[in-house]
């Protein structure tokens, strides 16, 4: 199992449960972008971009670069990458399981 990039495995999927940082990710799976740019791509205010930026700068999800007055923002492919191959472990778990979790819990209910 790859582990992720020194971040907890729930903080890093909580980061991407929100649809506006879903659309930052796909914004920036191309390129970088200032934050004013990706303001104006996604139509959202500074601050309101600014709070999304930093949960996911904070799961290690994009990484951030400065040159002048300016802050770019990428993905962190590697986090990506871990991300992707934990969520392939946990498929392969549980289609090793004996029985599916839906036929466990419609067995329970029908021997009620």
């Amino acid at each position: 199992m790859v582990a992720l990039v020194e971040i907890p495995a729930a903080k890093a999927f909580h980061a991407l449960s929100d649809p506006l940082r879903l659309r930052i990710i796909e914004s920036l799976r191309d390129c970088e972008y200032c934050v004013a740019d990706l303001c104006e791509h996604l139509d959202v205010s500074q601050s309101k971009l600014s709070f999304h930026l930093r949960v996911l700068k904070e799961a290690a999800i994009v990484r951030s670069r400065s040159q002048g007055r300016w802050t770019y923002y990428s993905l962190n492919l590697p986090q990506i990458v871990a991300l992707e191959q934990h969520l392939a472990d946990f498929r392969y778990f549980t289609a090793s399981l004996p029985t599916a979790p839906e036929a466990t819990l419609s067995s329970r209910h029908s021997e009620s």
